[in-house]
């Protein structure tokens, strides 16, 4: 599967349903693609708990959204 050429629609919190899918107790920021794919952040690759979405703006470290 790849992502290339898609387009970010929305930037949300993830809900119930898929926090309970993952089997999570916190949210994480979901970055859901124009073809309905879902994007979040795992605090670890094995997917054991919502994790922070981080970027860089010019040369800058930001933080774009932390789970909450």
């Amino acid at each position: 599967m790849s992502i290339a050429g898609r387009k970010i629609v929305s930037i949300r919190d993830m809900n119930d349903i898929e926090m309970a899918r993952e089997g999570w107790d916190s949210k994480a920021t979901v970055l859901e693609l124009d073809d309905g794919t879902l994007l979040y952040p795992s605090c670890d690759e094995e997917g054991n708990g919502a994790g922070a979405l981080f970027g860089h703006k010019n040369g800058q470290g930001i933080l774009v959204m932390a789970n909450g």
